[in-house]
C-alpha cells in the first residue's frame, strides 16, 4: 500500500516537471497552434487549448486501463492515479481560480496562491509564442512574491 502512495505522490510531483516542459517547449513550440487562443481572447466557452487536457486524460485513463487489466503492470493503475490527481489541481488551479472559468469563491489570500497567481499572470502578459516566462502551474520561485510594504 505504500508503494502504491508513493506512486501516486510521486507522479504527481513528477507531473510539475511534465506540465512545465510540455508548456515550455510543445504548447509554445510546436503546438501553438492549440495553445494561441489561450493567450488571446476567443469568443466561447472551450479553447483549442483544452485539448491538452484531452490528451493528459487520455494518458491517464490508458496507464489507469493497462494497470488494472494486466497484473504484472498493475503498478500503473497508480501512476495513472497521479497523472489524474495532477490533473484535478491543475484544473482546480488554472481554470478555476486563476482564469475564473468556473465561477466559484475561493480564497486566494495565501502567500502561495499570491505567487503562483502571480506567475502565471506575468506569463499571460506575453500574447505570442516567444518570450513568455514562468510556465510552471503548480509552483513557481520565489521572485514571483510580491514585495511586502513596510509600515513605516
Amino acid at each position: 500500500m505504500l508503494v502504491n502512495v508513493a506512486l501516486v505522490l510521486g507522479t504527481f510531483l513528477f507531473m510539475e516537471g511534465v506540465a512545465w516542459f510540455t508548456h515550455k517547449y510543445v504548447m509554445h513550440g510546436f503546438l501553438w497552434s492549440w495553445h494561441r487562443d489561450h493567450h488571446n481572447h476567443h469568443p466561447g466557452f472551450f479553447e483549442r487549448n483544452d485539448l491538452f487536457a484531452v490528451v493528459f486524460s487520455l494518458t491517464a485513463i490508458s496507464l489507469i486501463l493497462i494497470g488494472v487489466e494486466v497484473p504484472t503492470l498493475s503498478f500503473l493503475t497508480w501512476i495513472g492515479a497521479g497523472v489524474t490527481l495532477y490533473g484535478f489541481f491543475y484544473f482546480v488551479f488554472h481554470d478555476v481560480i486563476v482564469h475564473r472559468r468556473v465561477k466559484m469563491k475561493i480564497n486566494t489570500d495565501g502567500r502561495y496562491m499570491q505567487r503562483i497567481m502571480r506567475a502565471h499572470y506575468i506569463h499571460h502578459k506575453v500574447h505570442t509564442k516567444e518570450g513568455a516566462e514562468a510556465f510552471g502551474f503548480l509552483y513557481a520561485p520565489k521572485k514571483y512574491d510580491r514585495p511586502v510594504k513596510s509600515k513605516k
